[in-house]
């Protein structure tokens, strides 16, 4: 993980939300952030790209649908994301609120 690739992504607000979405569960679905962060999915997916692309993040087919999760990091940006999940995103706590009332993954990702 290089230092500068982790601070280009954390400077966007909804590379920040989708973090700490990712480090509070251990996957998601684009559908599943698209309903949490109430954005498009082509939005969500190009944030997700560039977090691929940095290493922050992996990600798998199901079908159509794909699902991430946050790659396995060195301590010392571990350290630095930690936070993101318990109150340096303000949005995190509505974030989370939305993705909990998704009834799963199916009824969200049939939409």
């Amino acid at each position: 993980m290089e230092a500068q690739a982790l601070f280009d992504t954390l400077a966007d607000p909804t590379r920040r939300r989708i973090l700490a979405l990712l480090l509070a569960r251990d996957e998601l679905c684009v559908c599943e952030l698209t309903g949490a962060l109430e954005e498009i999915q082509p939005k969500v997916s190009r944030h997700l790209g560039v977090m691929k692309g940095a290493g922050l993040v992996t990600a798998r087919r199901e079908g159509t649908w794909m699902h991430y999760r946050m790659a396995r990091l060195p301590s010392w940006t571990m350290a630095l994301l930690g936070p993101l999940a318990t109150g340096a995103v303000p949005e995190f706590k509505a974030d989370m609120k939305r993705l909990k009332t998704v009834a799963g993954r199916a009824a969200r990702c049939a939409d």
